[in-house]
């Protein structure tokens, strides 16, 4: 492959990142090529299959608990956030754990309420998880995924010269290099700026942020929730998590009492 050819594709791939460039509420600055309209359409999708196969929590008071919860960080977001139909399903599974898909769609297990010990422990989950959505992490992920498998060809095109046989073992090597830690690092950062935004959601909702460090607590001493090294998941650890809360707690703190002068004060009873 000659120089002019290496170009051509680094400016290519250059003109595609600035059409596609969008920031979070953080302000980072992200990558998104999918269409919201196509995910939001498959997490409606998978919803509606989680909730056909998966055994759902009949409990009406659990429900209304964690629907409580669900609404009061809702009606804080504001625009196209806001405006979207958020939904809630809660499975009846001992797994400590939560999720959402595209368009609103937040699962959560109900494993969860055993170390979520009251509203405003849940509301660092479900903030957290609404986070994800208003950041558009889905189409990241997604448009990552995408660009990571064409950009190991690419990568290995050009470092291979453009001959077959040292294309094939470039193309080896950095697979290998995708492999061993491309995705990892981008997923924490994503996992961590969810902590942050979910922080503030929660706390503008009426909801105690200093809860936050003893949800964290709870997980880390839950003999249900292994814990992994941190370099090794796309997570950051639960020691990372709370040291970056308790950073972060003067300013929530305030966010806290303002909603709390404001009226906002949820009282949602398991």
């Amino acid at each position: 492959m000659n120089s002019i050819s290496k170009r051509l594709i680094s400016l290519v791939l250059l003109a595609v990142f600035a059409a596609a460039c969008s920031s979070t509420p953080t302000g980072r600055k992200q990558l998104t090529l999918k269409s919201e309209a196509h995910l939001a359409q498959e997490g409606t999708r998978q919803m509606a299959i989680i909730r056909e196969n998966s055994p759902l929590v009949q409990d009406q008071a659990t429900i209304d608990y964690v629907a409580c919860v669900a609404n009061a960080i809702v009606g804080v977001l504001e625009g196209e956030d806001a405006a979207m139909y958020w939904e809630l399903a809660i499975v009846n599974q001992p797994d400590v754990n939560a999720f959402v898909m595209p368009g609103g769609k937040i699962v959560v297990k109900s494993g969860i309420l055993t170390v979520a010990e009251n509203q405003h422990q849940l509301a660092t989950v479900l903030g957290h998880e609404a986070a994800h959505v208003t950041a558009n992490h889905a189409n990241e992920r997604a448009t990552r995924g995408d660009l990571t498998s064409y950009g190991v060809e690419v990568l290995a095109l050009i470092l291979g010269g453009g001959y077959y046989n040292q294309t094939q073992g470039a193309y080896g090597a950095a697979s290998a290099l995708n492999t061993m830690g491309l995705m990892n690092p981008f997923s924490r950062m994503q996992e961590s700026e969810a902590d942050i935004i979910g922080l503030e959601y929660m706390a503008k909702a009426g909801f105690d942020p200093r809860e936050s460090v003893e949800l964290w607590q709870n997980m880390n001493s839950s003999e249900k929730t292994a814990k992994v090294p941190e370099f090794m998941s796309t997570h950051p650890s639960g020691d990372t998590r709370i040291e970056s809360m308790v950073e972060r707690l003067p300013e929530m703190l305030a966010l806290y009492n303002q909603a709390k002068a404001e009226g906002r004060d949820p009282n949602c009873e398991r």
